[in-house]
């Protein structure tokens, strides 16, 4: 008889550890929802982040003349321009005399449909 009770005391646990909604997936649904709100931060930074550069871009002009500058290499008339080279790294294009960044067609070339 005991053994009956027993193996009757089990066959109702199984369901209560194993089972769906039992223990084991419980604490696995717990360590699913910590990593998920970890990744969820993670983005909400970033997100804060580039909507800070958004409203820097629309409002004001100091953001875009930074990224002109790191990204497209623009530099402005009356600016003087100095690029320290690590050694052994290739060295750029050399901007034109001018003063400013545009590439000047060639003499006698058809750049600008005038004669010369």
């Amino acid at each position: 008889m005991t053994w009956i009770l027993v193996s009757l005391l089990l066959l109702l646990q199984y369901p209560l550890w194993f089972g769906k909604g039992g223990w084991l997936q419980v604490w696995d649904t717990g360590r699913q929802v910590a990593e998920q709100k970890q990744l969820n931060a993670t983005l909400t930074a970033r997100n804060a982040a580039m909507d800070a550069e958004v409203h820097d871009l629309k409002h004001g002009l100091d953001a875009i003349a930074e990224r002109a500058r790191n990204e497209l290499g623009m530099i402005r008339n009356d600016e003087v321009f100095f690029q320290v080279l690590k050694p052994g790294q290739a060295q750029p294009a050399a901007p034109s005399q001018n003063g400013n960044n545009k590439q000047q067609p060639p003499p006698g070339g058809a750049g600008d449909g005038k004669q010369r």
